[in-house]
């Protein structure tokens, strides 16, 4: 899931507004929260250090995960530094956890799908009749006395 997180300063209240958004469907996003910090701490926290920034940055209601919030950190600090900088917008998408994990691609000389299906397909008619002859009526006799009589 690809994600947009929007850091504003807010000079005059002295707040530091994050707004989170995310793509529910290609090219459509949509908001999903917005939370409001203390500019001044924000500013002395991100001074201090990636830890002490996480700490101040999760909340019941926005809870990054720490890869997240370790980019957050590494994308905020210079704009925390500079007051001139109003907001910024830092994209984060899911697959950015899993470095390690390889796309599944197929190869040609991966067994070939079609070739598989072909082979599965073919029926010829003396097969079909062998199927089709059986009687496929389960035996039962009035004196079966069996659980599943009934």
């Amino acid at each position: 899931m690809r994600q947009k997180i929007r850091f504003e300063k807010n000079l005059k209240a002295g707040l530091l507004t994050i707004l989170e958004s995310s793509e529910v469907d290609p090219g459509v996003v949509m908001p999903l929260l917005e939370e409001e910090y203390d500019l001044e701490q924000m500013i002395r926290v991100s001074a201090e250090g990636s830890d002490a920034f996480k700490q101040e940055l999760r909340r019941k209601t926005f809870f990054p995960t720490s890869d997240m919030c370790e980019k957050l950190y590494e994308r905020t600090k210079d704009f925390f530094k500079n007051e001139d900088e109003i907001n910024i917008v830092i994209d984060y998408d899911d697959s950015e956890a899993f470095p390690k994990e390889e796309k599944f691609k197929l190869e040609d000389d991966d067994v070939e799908i079609d070739q598989i299906l072909e082979e599965d397909g073919d029926s010829n008619e003396d097969e079909i009749k062998e199927i089709d002859s059986g009687n496929d009526a389960l035996p039962f006799t009035p004196e079966d006395i069996s659980e599943h009589e009934n």
